[in-house]
């Protein structure tokens, strides 16, 4: 689940990580809503178009979000994550099987 003022997804997906990225995809009834390849530097969403860590923070999550927060942590290793936030109304849940 991700939810902020901007994204609003609470489906099923994968979590993929490769040597250079991180890939998050979202599907619902088996067709992709949201794909996000997560770099050191960038953000590319499934448009093509990317944008550095920082103006996607800014622009989806919060300008004062470190720039590593969702590589970092899609990348944990724990079956459940919840990170909420009230003040900026964020809410993003992970399970993983």
């Amino acid at each position: 689940m991700i939810k902020t003022p901007k994204l609003k997804f609470y489906d099923k997906g994968f979590i993929t990580k490769f040597n250079d990225y991180t890939k998050v995809e979202i599907l619902s009834a088996g067709t992709s809503v949201l794909s996000l390849q997560i770099y050191e530097d960038r953000i590319c969403q499934d448009t093509f178009e990317c944008q550095s860590l920082e103006s996607f923070n800014a622009e989806f999550l919060d300008r004062n979000y470190d720039k590593q927060f969702l590589k970092e942590l899609f990348e944990k290793e724990e079956k459940e994550i919840t990170h909420r936030d009230k003040k900026n109304k964020i809410l993003i849940k992970i399970k993983k099987d």
